[in-house]
């Protein structure tokens, strides 16, 4: 079994930790949980992550290693990492906010990761889903991944194992949009006419006009 990497004080992007989802396109794939991580190039994660995926790949695949990571690195279907840049939005046909300057590592996995407090525990169920609200897409995370070889397609996946939120940043996308400054205040309506018995006139209805 593959190592454990530790990702620190990187952003993450599309985080989905309290409900598993099926991935666009796939309707048939079965739900995960997951998220993309940024890493800066000074980063040591990102060496670290790429580190374990070359001795996954000399244990399998012993003197084509290199072969075969040329290979998977030239098709990025086959990875679950890369350069931001490589992660293009379809609607704007340009990369995804926040990608470009920074290596991308997208993790998933079947069950809800674990999420560490900030006291260095682990969330209870009862504290679950308000821990994952604190994290956004664009906020800085320590996160924990396990890289592994598909070995039916000569592919390296990733297994989302735990994230602890670490800092606010400035989040990903227009973000939530102020319109308060389109309205003016509104008169309050008119009181309706009581009737003898003290409740208002019911208005006659459209279809006996």
């Amino acid at each position: 079994m593959s190592e454990l990497v530790k990702l620190e004080k990187v952003r993450i992007s599309f985080p989905q930790l309290i409900e598993a989802t099926i991935a666009k396109g796939y309707p048939l794939s079965e739900p995960k949980f997951s998220a993309d991580f940024l890493i800066l190039p000074d980063n040591p994660g990102f060496t670290k992550f790429y580190t374990e995926v070359n001795n996954l790949l000399v244990e399998k695949y012993k003197d084509k290693a290199v072969q075969v990571r040329g290979m998977i690195d030239a098709d990025k279907g086959k990875r679950c990492y890369g350069k931001g840049e490589e992660r293009i939005d379809k609607k704007t046909f340009e990369p995804y906010d926040g990608y470009p300057g920074h290596f991308y590592v997208t993790a998933k996995n079947s069950y809800a990761p674990q999420l560490i407090m900030h006291n260095g525990q682990p969330a209870t169920e009862a504290q679950y889903k308000a821990e994952a609200r604190k994290i956004y897409g664009g906020c800085f995370v320590n996160a924990v991944v396990r890289p592994w070889l598909q070995t039916s397609d000569e592919a390296v996946r990733c297994d989302l194992i735990a994230v602890q939120f670490c800092s606010d940043g400035e989040a990903f996308g227009e973000g939530n949009v102020d319109a308060s400054g389109m309205f003016s205040a509104v008169a309050p309506a008119p009181m309706k006419p009581a009737t003898d018995n003290g409740f208002a006139s019911p208005a006659t209805p459209s279809f006996m006009k």
